[in-house]
């Protein structure tokens, strides 16, 4: 019962000055918010990550030149650019001596291009690959229609290509793709199929828009000088490290490498890649959690003031009080109640702002934001206990007071 009339007590005083209240909890509640939101999306964009970034296929390695995600600066681009570059030569080795290897397969990529049917042209913003008969099983590519490169193409050169499902549908938008032929690059291609869809990324288009041609004919057209990415996919899971490992140790002979000297090239598969984007994104998640418990300590420094300064108009009200019997301890009670219910307030709609933007980023931009169910008691948790933290002082405070010269006060 006494908890019950310390809150009504408490929320009578509040009530007596809404306005300065409601400003009171704004800092509360934009640090709730945005600690609340930036739990959602990051657990979001991690699940988004692991369900949805299939660069490579299941138990895949790829093998570059350079780290396909870097942050390192100019000086560590000019040492990845002095590497030899990777060739087809290196991958068909992989090939012959990784007895582990299921697939080996080599491409190369190039972008800005514009592929051009009897019925429309695309934006000049087509990714080109060129690939070998693997790289549809190796990239975790599904086919909708017709079929993929095979090893005939690629030894006579023949110019036919593979349609990422957003490129087939703005070139035949009314008729079926296979069977039809587009031009690039002023060269004509026979179309040989037509890539499942793998969907946008994050609301935005791109995974998509890219077509295959045979390595061979990419070279005939783009030229050689340019280094290949080499995929190998193990047979099966348990295999994968064997894979990797034999991978390795073939190009680091191939590429005369001493035992006291580094790899001159970059291996990687989806976990790699998930975990470096899961590092980035959890660095960038901590920097703005930081921020966003600076907004926290704003905001209970904020009640810290107007409850000193409330103790401060309301020195005759706790004279009488204290006229009539209450206690120190009643009077600290009743502003430390005060406090709390200020800041759990603005816990609790900071809570309300942190899911709605979590809907809103669901809504607009496709990322499965969601803030954990400890999210809540997180939330309440820490705005709870700023107000007990910058509260207590001024209760204190206000307990201190001695009541002959409380009830003096003017």
């Amino acid at each position: 019962m006494r908890i019950l009339d310390l809150s009504k007590d408490a929320f009578s005083a509040l009530s007596a000055n809404k306005l300065r209240s409601g400003l009171t909890t704004l800092g509360i509640v934009i640090g709730v918010g945005a600690v609340v939101a930036m739990m959602a999306m990051t657990s979001g964009f991690d699940r988004f990550v692991n369900s949805q970034f299939t660069g490579l296929g299941s138990h895949t390695i790829q093998v570059q030149k350079r780290p396909r995600m870097h942050m390192g600066g100019g000086r560590k681009w000019a040492e990845w650019r002095k590497r030899k570059d990777l060739t087809v030569e290196n991958a068909d080795t992989v090939r012959e001596r990784n007895e582990a290897a299921q697939y080996v397969g080599a491409e190369l990529r190039t972008w800005g291009a514009k592929v051009r049917s009897r019925y429309a042209d695309t934006l000049p913003n087509i990714r080109v690959f060129g690939g070998t008969p693997e790289f549809a099983t190796n990239n975790g590519h599904d086919l909708s229609m017709g079929r993929t490169i095979n090893a005939f193409d690629g030894q006579h050169e023949r110019k036919v290509m593979v349609l990422g499902a957003d490129v087939a549908a703005t070139l035949f938008p009314h008729s079926t793709a296979v069977g039809q032929f587009v031009s690039m690059s002023g060269r004509r291609f026979l179309v040989a199929g037509v890539f499942a869809s793998k969907g946008s990324f994050m609301g935005r288009g791109g995974r998509d828009n890219f077509v295959l041609i045979p390595i061979t004919s990419f070279i005939h057209i783009y030229g050689k000088n340019r280094s290949v990415a080499v995929t190998v996919q193990a047979f099966d899971i348990d295999r994968f490290e064997s894979t990797r490992d034999r991978t390795i140790q073939i190009l680091r002979r191939e590429r005369q490498l001493k035992p006291e000297q580094d790899n001159d090239f970059e291996v990687f598969s989806n976990e790699s890649l998930v975990d470096t984007i899961s590092g980035i994104t959890d660095s960038i998640a901590l920097a703005a959690t930081g921020i966003a418990f600076l907004s926290l300590l704003v905001g209970g420094i904020g009640i810290m003031n107007i409850m000193m300064v409330s103790v401060t108009e309301r020195t005759r009200e706790i004279g009488t009080r204290m006229a009539l019997g209450a206690r120190k301890r009643h009077i600290l009670l009743q502003f430390t109640a005060e406090a709390i219910m200020l800041s759990t307030v603005g816990g609790v709609l900071g809570l309300g702002l942190g899911y709605g933007s979590a809907f809103l980023t669901r809504a607009l931009a496709g990322l499965p934001a969601a803030a954990p169910a400890w999210a809540v008691l997180v939330a309440l948790g820490i705005s709870s206990s700023a107000g007990l933290i910058f509260g207590i002082y001024p209760a204190w405070r206000a307990s201190q007071l001695d009541p002959i010269e409380a009830l003096r006060h003017e």
